[in-house]
């Protein structure tokens, strides 16, 4: 097909917006999809994606459109996340794009994830077409909402789209505005060949097959190529494009997005962000790639029973393979045995990889407490990264620790500017400005410690706004702080998995609230169990898990009292031996009690 129509966008928006509903009736309008007998939230192919209303992957499709005048466009749509933890998943759409569909909620407004993906979309010199939707509910407020986009957007009220995505109100206008607004592709059909990958799946069969964007010349079958990052050479044995599935063809053509297969024979040879080119012309520019993608979080996995170490492992290449943004390595803890120690972009990745081990590999696993990385500068001048707290050298050997802080974003009405602020300060936030949006909406910036916005920062968030504030962050910047390292002990013995490492004006009160929620969650033993927090040799906070006490003098009826302290001196004998022989049982939930740190007793 001609390259002047072909159009190439992506739907960006605030979790929650309608963003999945708007790409279903997209692919309803033309033709992609038929409406009868068909699911909502075509495009989210997970289960966990549909039960949770949430873009976890992208997802490209291919669709044929024709323009009043009879004109047969090709429109590439690739759907995105809106998740502030998935903001990785929207950048690599967007450079694959030459516009962006920017979904707004009527009844919610602009959100901190709206204006966040608008910045990433400009960056990349995008096409911006704004589309107010769910202007069919009571709530809506459009009239104001779209004073808002006009602000913030600097566009006239004609060129905002108003829709209902649900009811497929006006969609045909977005489509239109998509073949109008956004730019053809520029590429040279007669150059050597380059194309961008922008996503990458692992088939047991075929091997790694990237998701490619064309850029110049053409890809076919049995055509030569070069993956000019990995150096690897391989010969095409199928191209094709995307629709609801793959659908084989000829040839690729500049302008255009598909899929290619090679005989790649692993992922990391297909590196999101790589260029491909015609093998015979390897010396061409490769394509701007993206950031690298940088873990944010933290944590060891474990296996609930020790011979399924094997099992996790295949299980987490698995998931590996078709998620880049997942990192880990071989772990071993004194409490839990062999497991790994991996890197997630936030809580909810975290979350949503343990859920599909759980539900697509039918393992039982154990995930300490969350942590981040901390930068260790030592006495004689190195400098560490330091994910792992049982990785912190010896306070000897520390001069200082940096930690990360993040750029915050919070939009929230503003009857809840006072919560936000209390929030925002009693996590060490450094307040640095307030934006009024227009009717009720309030943007407020702060500097936060990373440390303190991945536990349960969004949740205290969510409740101390009812539900209406919104957040969106960023790394910005590493500052010394005075950190250190908290301890848990059991009987005296330090628990490596349920170390943290702590601010020294709040290791106080963590170390005595984890220490009380740890005595209510470790069962009961024969022997009493000491449940100690402690900063280096100082022990700061103590809880005792109370034994069981079997009534051994009951049998005696009267007599010498001393015939009752001798029974009473053999029992304690033999709990003194248990205790030194005996293991405490650590439950899950002793490392999910960290997360509500926060909450009150």
């Amino acid at each position: 097909m001609n390259q002047t129509h072909i159009r190439n966008f992506c739907i960006v928006a605030h979790i929650d917006h309608g963003k999945s509903t708007l790409a279903d009736r997209l692919l309803e309008e033309t033709g992609t999809l038929e409406r009868l007998g068909k699911v909502d939230q075509v495009l989210d192919d997970m289960d966990l994606e549909r039960e949770r209303g949430i873009t976890i992957k992208m997802h490209p499709v291919r669709m044929h459109h024709t323009a009043p005048d009879g004109t047969e466009y090709i429109l590439n749509l690739i759907d995105t996340p809106g998740h502030v933890d998935f903001t990785y998943e929207v950048s690599r759409s967007l450079a694959a794009c030459e516009g962006a569909v920017l979904v707004v909620d009527a009844s919610q407004g602009i959100e901190a994830q709206t204006l966040s993906n608008l910045y990433l979309a400009l960056e990349y010199d995008l096409e911006i077409i704004p589309v107010l939707n769910k202007i069919d509910l009571p709530s809506a407020r459009v009239d104001s909402v779209t004073e808002d986009l006009i602000d913030l957007l600097g566009v006239d009220p004609d060129e905002i789209i108003a829709v209902s995505a649900k009811e497929g109100t006006n969609v045909q206008a977005v489509l239109e505005a998509i073949v109008d607004r956004i730019t053809p592709p520029s590429g040279d059909p007669e150059a050597p060949a380059r194309a961008l990958i922008f996503d990458s799946i692992f088939d047991t069969y075929r091997g790694a097959i990237p998701y490619l964007r064309v850029v110049d010349g053409e890809f076919r079958k049995g055509q030569r190529i070069h993956l000019l990052g990995s150096g690897k050479k391989a010969e095409v044995d199928e191209v094709g494009v995307l629709r609801l599935g793959k659908e084989k063809v000829d040839v690729l053509r500049a302008g255009e997005v598909g899929y290619l297969i090679a005989s790649i024979k692993t992922i990391r040879d297909a590196r999101v962000g790589d260029t491909i080119a015609d093998a015979d012309h390897p010396h061409v520019e490769p394509l701007p790639g993206y950031k690298q993608v940088k873990s944010m979080v933290f944590s060891g996995l474990y296996p609930m029973d020790s011979e399924d170490h094997q099992n996790l492992s295949d299980a987490l290449e698995r998931l590996k393979l078709n998620d880049a943004a997942l990192t880990y390595e071989a772990e071993s803890s004194a409490a839990l045995g062999f497991g790994f120690w991996c890197g997630f972009l936030g809580l909810l990745h975290m979350e949503i990889v343990q859920e599909r081990l759980s539900r697509e590999h039918g393992l039982a696993i154990i995930a300490t407490i969350p942590s981040v990385e901390f930068r260790v500068h030592t006495t004689n001048g190195e400098i560490l990264p330091v994910d792992n707290p049982a990785h912190l050298p010896p306070p000897q050997e520390i001069d200082y620790i940096e930690e990360p802080y993040v750029k915050a974003l919070i939009a929230t009405p503003q009857a809840y500017i006072g919560n936000m602020m209390t929030l925002c300060q009693d996590r060490r936030g450094d307040y640095q400005s307030m934006e009024y949006m227009g009717g009720d909406r309030v943007l407020i910036s702060f500097d936060l410690p990373l440390a303190e916005i991945v536990f349960d920062f969004y949740d205290r968030m969510k409740s101390v706004s009812r539900g209406y504030a919104s957040l969106d962050y960023e790394f910005d910047n590493w500052r010394r702080n005075s950190v250190q390292k908290l301890d848990i002990m059991l009987n005296g013995e330090p628990v490596d998995t349920l170390s943290m490492i702590v601010h020294a004006d709040k290791a106080y009160e963590w170390g005595r609230k984890l220490t009380q929620r740890l005595k209510k969650l470790i069962p009961r033993q024969q022997f009493s169990v000491a449940v100690q927090a402690a900063i280096g040799n100082k022990i700061i906070a103590r809880e005792t898990v109370s034994a069981f006490r079997k009534h051994v003098t009951a049998k005696c009826y009267g007599g010498d009292i001393t015939r009752k302290r001798k029974l009473l001196e053999r029992q304690k004998e033999g709990k003194k031996r248990m205790k030194m022989v005996g293991s405490v049982e650590i439950p899950q939930e002793a490392f999910l009690a960290f997360l509500s740190m926060n909450d009150e007793d």
